[in-house]
């Protein structure tokens, strides 16, 4: 593999990228749902819970994210994270005015989200069974 400015192949640095991405996103979703900002209570109610609820699901997402951000626990985080984003689709599916959208969007997240992962780690093909070098 091709090596980058300080030992870090160029699939490294485009996983680091992606998950930036990913994390910043997932950021700003928790930050306003801790805050308790107006826009995310009521988002959070025409989901179907009550708005108390709000700020409980953001430090959840934030503490799926930092998790997710330490390289020793990554693996761990992104299954949280996964898990987040099933559970986002799921409620989002439940709802009278369904779309395929809310589920098309947190596939791609989780796609994203580990593929990064994945870029960063390429030894995690191989325990999935994918890869056996």
């Amino acid at each position: 593999m091709q090596r980058e400015t300080g030992g870090r192949s160029r699939s490294w640095i485009v996983g680091a990228a992606i998950t930036v991405l990913v994390d910043l996103f997932f950021a700003v979703d928790a930050v306003p749902k801790i805050l308790g900002m107006t826009f995310a209570r009521e988002g959070i109610e025409g989901l179907g819970f009550s708005p108390d609820k709000t700020a409980v699901i953001g430090w959840v997402l934030l503490a799926c994210l930092v998790v997710f951000a330490i390289p020793r626990t990554a693996v761990l985080g992104a299954l949280g994270l996964t898990a987040y984003l099933g559970g986002a689709a799921t409620i989002n599916l439940h709802g009278d005015a369904a779309s395929v959208g809310p589920l098309s969007f947190a596939v791609c997240v989780g796609l994203l989200l580990w593929t990064g992962l994945i870029l960063r780690r390429p030894e995690l093909l191989r325990v999935l069974g994918i890869r056996r070098d």
